[in-house]
């Protein structure tokens, strides 16, 4: 790491920071306030990574907003909820589905570039947390390095840096120098 005052901790949401919800064999973003609920750990992690230096970006696809099946505003509530619990600089989301061929649904690096050039975040001094194949593969595509928060989903693997339990371990990972 070079430049503190412009890495970035890219974290996604449903899966490292907040719980996903677990049907039809995959994992879904909550779809009702009442269902979102931050990890415990995440507090504790996000607030350490931040007295580092480091800036707090979270990426987040959600498609269920380009299909309807979750209003802008509950979105944007939870997003709130986030951004109250934790330190977070800022939320990005993408809300399209595979179909609409978007530059910022992950795997594809949209996200952390837009974020990058918002926040002059560099990107080969950043790091990429996600607990999905979509996320590591946007981070590698975006220059960062990539942690795992392996949640045992059953799909395909994209090979990240670093596998851990879940965002204090990445947390300890980051501020050890990963």
């Amino acid at each position: 790491m070079t430049n503190t005052a412009h890495r970035a901790v890219f974290l996604d949401r449903d899966g490292v920071l907040s719980e996903s919800l677990f049907f039809d064999g995959k994992p879904r973003a909550p779809r009702k306030l009442e269902d979102f609920r931050i990890y415990p750990e995440a507090k504790g992690a996000c607030e350490r990574l931040k007295k580092a230096g480091w800036h707090l970006v979270v990426v987040t696809n959600q498609p269920d907003l380009g299909t309807g099946k979750v209003s802008a505003d509950v979105v944007g509530q939870m997003h709130a909820r986030l951004a109250a619990a934790l330190p977070i600089d800022a939320v990005e989301v993408c809300p399209h589905t595979d179909a609409d061929h978007c530059s910022c649904r992950k795997p594809l690096p949209g996200l952390l570039v837009r974020a990058a050039e918002r926040l002059g975040l560099a990107l080969p001094d950043s790091v990429m947390v996600g607990d999905r194949w979509r996320d590591i593969a946007a981070g590698k595509a975006a220059g960062c390095r990539t942690i795992l928060v392996d949640r045992k989903w059953p799909e395909r693997r994209e090979e990240p840096d670093l596998v851990v339990a879940d965002i204090g371990v990445a947390a300890e990972a980051i501020e050890a120098g990963l």
